[in-house]
C-alpha cells in the first residue's frame, strides 16, 4: 500500500492533472482509495482518482499520456474557458430530448464512446464491459483497431451496430481485409484516423512506465489484436505516411460503410474531406497525443463547422469532462461529442458499472445545462447560446461577426 501511495503522490504532481492540481491532491490521497461504489462518485475527476488506484501505472500512463510536454493535452481542457454559455430564461423546458441520429446510427445521447485501444489493460471486462454499458444507456460506440476484443463479440455485446476506427496499414490489402471484416461484423461506419503519420513522443507514458515494477512480458508477450487475426503483421505499420486524400475514394471502392475522417483540425482539411467524399468529419487531436499544437479541439471546432457548412455531420472529441463542455460543443455546431478517457476511467475503476456511472454523470450535467439555458432539445442549441472571446459564432459562415 505504501508503494501505491507514493505512486499516487507522484501522479498528483504530474502534468496529467496540472489543470486541477489543487483539487487532485485531495482526491488522490483520500477519495481515490475510499470510494468503493460507483454511485458514490460525483464527477469525472473523482472517477479518474478511483481509476488511478486500480489501473497499473504503465497502463495508466498509456491511457493518460499526451505528447512532448502535454501542452495540447492541457489545451484540450483549457480551451473550454474561451467559451461561455449564454442562457435564456422563462422557456418551457419541461419536455427534453437528447436523442440523435448520425448517419443512420441512433442514440439516446449525443455523447459517443470514442475508440480507445487495449481496454483489457484497464479491466478484465475490456471492450465487452464498455459495449454493454453503451447498450444499457443508449449510447453509440466506436471500436478501436487496437481493440483487445474481437469486433464480432463487441457487436454482440452492444446488441446493435457500432462504428469501427481504422488505422491505415502500410499494406493496402490488409486495410481491405480489415474493412471487409468490420463491415461483415456489423459496423455501419469506418472512422479513418489520419493524425499519426509519423508516430508520437509520449513522454508522460514513459515516466509512468518507470513507476511500474511489473515485468511487461508477463501479459504482453505474443499479444496480438483480434482484428489482425490471419494477417502477418510483422514489419507492417499501422500508420501509413504516404496516404493522401484519394484514400477516401479507395475505401469507398472496398466498403459500403460510411467513411468518416477522424483527426481534422484545420478548416481547409475539413473542406478537402467533404470534397473527396467523406460522409462525416471528426475534429480531434487524438486526445492531445498527436502533434503538440497547443490548441484544443474545441478551439478548432468553429472554423471546421464553418468550412463544412452543414454538408456532413461534424463530431468532436478532446478534453470533455463536464456536461457544460458538451453543451458548448453542440452550440458551436457539433452534431455529436466523443469521450475517451472518462469512460475508460470508469471501466478501470468499476468495470461496466463504472462506464455506466460516467455516462449517467455526463448526461445529467448536460440535461441541467440544457434546461438551465432554455434549450429543451439538441436542435434548439445554437450559436446564440455561446460567446467566444467577444465574438458571436455564426454557424455555416466563414469568419465571425463582431458583437
Amino acid at each position: 500500500m505504501s508503494h501505491r501511495r507514493e505512486f499516487l503522490k507522484f501522479l498528483a504532481a504530474s502534468p496529467l492533472i496540472s489543470s486541477y492540481s489543487a483539487f487532485a491532491q485531495e482526491v488522490e490521497e483520500t477519495l481515490g482509495e475510499r470510494l468503493t461504489d460507483p454511485s458514490d462518485v460525483i464527477n469525472i475527476f473523482e472517477m479518474e482518482a478511483v481509476a488511478s488506484t486500480k489501473i497499473p501505472p504503465a497502463h495508466l500512463g498509456y491511457l493518460n499520456t499526451g505528447v512532448d510536454s502535454d501542452m495540447t493535452l492541457r489545451a484540450n481542457r483549457e480551451g473550454f474557458t474561451r467559451f461561455q454559455i449564454k442562457p435564456r430564461r422563462l422557456v418551457d423546458v419541461s419536455q427534453t430530448d437528447t436523442s440523435v441520429n448520425i448517419l443512420g446510427s441512433e442514440a439516446q445521447s449525443p455523447i459517443f464512446l470514442c475508440p480507445v485501444g487495449s481496454q483489457g489493460a484497464y479491466h478484465a471486462e475490456a471492450e465487452l464491459g464498455t459495449a454493454r454499458a453503451a447498450a444499457a444507456k443508449g449510447h453509440h460506440m466506436v471500436l478501436s483497431t487496437q481493440s483487445s476484443t474481437a469486433i464480432e463479440d463487441v457487436v454482440q455485446a452492444r446488441g446493435g451496430p457500432i462504428w469501427h476506427q481504422l488505422y491505415p496499414t502500410t499494406r493496402w490489402e490488409y486495410t481491405e481485409a480489415i474493412l471487409r471484416r468490420a463491415e461483415a461484423a456489423g459496423a455501419t461506419s469506418v472512422c479513418l484516423t489520419i493524425d499519426l503519420p509519423g508516430g508520437r513522443n509520449t513522454e508522460t507514458q514513459s515516466k509512468l512506465f518507470r513507476e511500474d515494477d511489473r515485468v511487461c512480458s508477463t501479459c504482453h508477450t505474443g499479444q496480438s489484436k483480434p482484428i489482425f487475426d490471419g494477417l502477418d503483421m510483422q514489419g507492417v505499420g499501422l500508420n501509413n505516411p504516404a496516404l493522401v486524400w484519394n484514400v477516401i475514394g479507395r475505401m469507398k471502392d472496398v466498403t459500403n460503410m460510411n467513411v468518416i475522417i477522424k483527426g481534422i483540425e484545420a478548416p481547409e482539411d475539413a473542406a478537402l474531406a467533404v470534397a473527396n467524399g467523406a460522409d462525416a468529419v471528426w475534429v480531434s487531436n487524438h486526445g492531445g497525443r498527436a502533434v503538440e499544437t497547443g490548441r484544443g479541439s474545441i478551439e478548432c471546432l468553429p472554423d471546421v463547422v464553418s468550412a463544412v457548412n452543414g454538408r456532413v455531420p461534424v463530431i468532436v472529441d478532446g478534453g470533455f469532462r463536464r456536461g457544460t463542455d458538451i453543451y458548448k460543443a453542440l452550440a458551436l455546431g457539433a452534431d455529436a461529442v466523443g469521450i475517451g478517457r472518462p469512460y475508460c476511467w470508469g471501466l478501470g475503476a468499476f468495470g461496466q458499472a463504472g462506464v455506466e456511472r460516467v455516462l449517467d454523470l455526463l448526461n445529467r450535467e448536460l440535461l441541467i445545462a440544457m434546461q438551465g439555458s432554455g434549450t429543451p432539445t439538441l436542435e434548439s442549441i445554437g450559436p446564440d447560446y455561446v460567446h467566444d472571446a467577444g465574438h458571436r459564432v455564426r454557424r455555416g459562415i466563414l469568419g465571425r461577426e463582431m458583437l
